[in-house]
């Protein structure tokens, strides 16, 4: 058996807390455990370490009876794959056992438990994700990953086109990582080959796998690049239905920047693939969207070709007014994306950080302010209420009180 090690640099989130707890309580008595997965290459890469898997070779039964034994709680979140979490001082942490795949069909594979690493390894879908270590923080590598690692480049274990066979949606997560960890503009080319040999199968995936992969893409490192690649080879157009408006993309990630705004997956899709509200419904629809998303994108596809600095500061006053905060970013920087002015221009800059200058007040004026002039309530005093707070808005949000006695008088005629 071919194994590659390495010592792991920085071992402080592997040495503390329910982790090494876990580790001890698993690597012993005729058993091993390891971190295995995302965790492994993250430190590795010296970035962020977040979720937590771990890999063992005690079959879950004997997982449960380890965890109740000290105390811990175990919860069988996926026991048809050998997966139980176990939940320590309100921390959970999945706990697989070693298996290996005897029939692939997708996300509902066949498994028998084991105890090789290596076969274990072997069925995972990228080289980077398929590292594990050791508590004492040895690195192994089944698959040429720690190369891998170190050149910042995304490989399928083994053949591509088997790979991609045993799960279509992989291929999106080989785009998706290379966004997110390779070094270079273009793609593996024996993994693209296999993802175009292989499109057809993005039909049979879930809207919501699709969604969650796109939209991780979408906010990746590389993803303007990634995208790139995607749209020359036929993918993104498979999987969005529609056009794509890459430079607009690449310029919403400029603005965001310009402004110091966290990368939005909303806003980027919007930016992509939004140019009117219909693309809002088809996007709806294609990535199984929650309703509030939607509503963002069909309200960037409103009118957004309005949204100018050129319009004057009291019209973007009275569009913040109408759409809030977030809706009035949105629609300022999808149009910002697609002007000619690009993201160093002083002016646009201005308009999308209105919100942290300026907020309007709620409409000072109720219907009982109309009523003791006289107003009858009913179909009346609402469309009094409404010229009213149209004057209001017109006279620039006044709250001193001659200003809107004013408008009171004006509307209570």
């Amino acid at each position: 058996m071919t194994v590659h090690t390495r010592a792991l640099a920085e071992t402080g989130w592997l040495t503390a807390g329910p982790l090494v707890r876990l580790l001890a309580l698993l690597d012993g008595d005729g058993e091993e455990a390891r971190v295995v997965g995302g965790a492994v290459r993250n430190a590795l890469l010296k970035m962020p370490v977040g979720e937590i898997d771990v890999a063992t070779t005690a079959v879950p039964d004997e997982v449960v009876r380890r965890a109740a034994g000290a105390g811990f709680k175990a919860v069988p979140t996926g026991l048809d794959h050998g997966t139980i979490t176990v939940v320590i001082d309100k921390t959970p942490i999945e706990v697989t056992t070693l298996r290996r795949d005897t029939e692939t069909y997708g996300r509902h594979a066949k498994v028998e438990f084991g105890r090789d690493w290596k076969a274990d390894a072997e069925r995972r879908d990228l080289t980077i994700n398929a590292l594990s270590v050791s508590r004492d923080g040895t690195v192994f590598d089944y698959v040429g990953g720690l190369a891998d690692i170190e050149h910042r480049r995304v490989r399928f274990i083994g053949d591509p086109n088997k790979r991609i066979a045993e799960d279509y949606l992989r291929i999106l997560r080989f785009f998706r990582f290379h966004a997110a960890y390779g070094s270079s503009d273009h793609p593996d080319g024996e993994g693209l080959a296999a993802c175009i040999a292989g499109r057809d199968g993005l039909d049979q995936l879930s809207r919501e796998r699709v969604r969650a992969e796109m939209m991780k893409l979408l906010v990746a490192p590389h993803a303007v690049p990634t995208l790139i690649a995607m749209a020359d080879a036929g993918l993104l157009l498979r999987v969005l239905a529609g056009v794509s408006y890459l430079g607009s993309f690449e310029n919403m990630a400029k603005v965001e920047a310009a402004i110091g705004a966290a990368p939005d997956p909303v806003q980027r899709l919007g930016a992509l693939a939004v140019a009117v509200p219909e693309d809002a419904e088809r996007l709806w629809e294609r990535l199984r969207l929650a309703n509030a998303e939607h509503e963002r994108l069909a309200s960037m596809g409103e009118d957004w070709r309005r949204a100018a600095p050129a319009s004057g500061e009291h019209d973007a006053r009275v569009l913040l007014y109408r759409l809030g905060p977030e809706r009035f970013v949105d629609r300022v920087l999808i149009a910002w994306s697609r002007s000619p002015q690009g993201a160093a221009d002083a002016n646009w800059r201005a308009l999308a950080t209105l919100p942290q200058r300026w907020t309007a007040s709620a409409f000072p004026l109720k219907a009982a302010d109309f009523i003791k002039r006289g107003v009858p309530p009913g179909p009346v005093l609402g469309a009094v209420l409404r010229a009213a707070e149209e004057a209001w808005i017109e006279a620039d949000f006044p709250v001193d009180a001659a200003a809107l006695e004013t408008i009171i008088r004006a509307a209570a005629k």
